[in-house]
């Protein structure tokens, strides 16, 4: 796994520096009990790095689905993780949301101003990735996609008019450290711990997020 970015102290689980696609995939179903699913994946194609898709304009080389079915391909189950990924070792790691997890998207400057929000209100996160399309997610419980917009109406906002997207069944998020083309990888902004395995609320997010995606506008 990738190195932590931000600082949310906790007891972390080892850093697995080096750990191929396939172990890191088998232990985010095997620890986290996540479901997973292998996506495209990177080729050198003429010194360039290319998404297998063959999509030489692809807008997420190597990090999203090979196939259309692939809800139905996702597994929690560690054993089939390890045959999936043994077939291709390059695929993406990518986790559906709406199963285990929701995952509430915003641009990446305004979740770094919200994190900096919710360490100061000592709010309990869940895992934070970090893409390299600039966007940072944040894992809250299963459920979130419908109760986000209200939760923002709440706040004043209308849900139009924030870059705060919430993403639940059909959807998915890729896990780190699957590579964007030569833009780098996914990255854990709060990083897996033991101490937050039980995710939190969407409700309990939303305002640190809310004011920093208006912030951002």
């Amino acid at each position: 796994m990738e190195n932590t970015i931000v600082g949310i102290e906790a007891a972390q689980i080892p850093k697995q520096r080096g750990e191929s696609l396939l172990e890191t995939a088998v232990r985010y179903a095997e620890e986290r009990h996540w479901d997973v699913f292998p996506g495209t994946w990177l080729e050198a194609v003429d010194g360039v790095q290319r998404c297998s898709c063959g999509d030489p304009a692809c807008a997420a080389p190597g990090a999203h689905p090979a196939r259309e079915d692939w809800a139905t391909q996702a597994t929690g189950s560690a054993t089939v993780a390890r045959r999936m990924w043994s077939r291709q070792p390059k695929a993406s790691i990518l986790l559906p949301t709406g199963r285990t997890f929701d995952a509430l998207s915003v641009p990446e400057t305004a979740g770094f101003l919200a994190l900096a929000r919710m360490e100061r209100m000592e709010l309990t996160l869940g895992p934070v990735t970090l893409a390299p399309d600039r966007r940072m997610h944040f894992f809250v419980l299963p459920g979130a996609s419908a109760k986000v917009p209200e939760l923002v109406r709440k706040l004043g906002w209308t849900p139009s008019s924030l870059d705060l997207v919430a993403l639940g069944e059909g959807s998915y998020v890729a896990g780190p450290p699957t590579r964007f083309g030569s833009r780098g990888a996914v990255q854990w902004a709060c990083r897996p711990t033991p101490a937050n395995r039980w995710l939190p609320d969407a409700e309990e997010l939303i305002s640190p997020l809310a004011y920093a995606c208006g912030r951002d506008r």
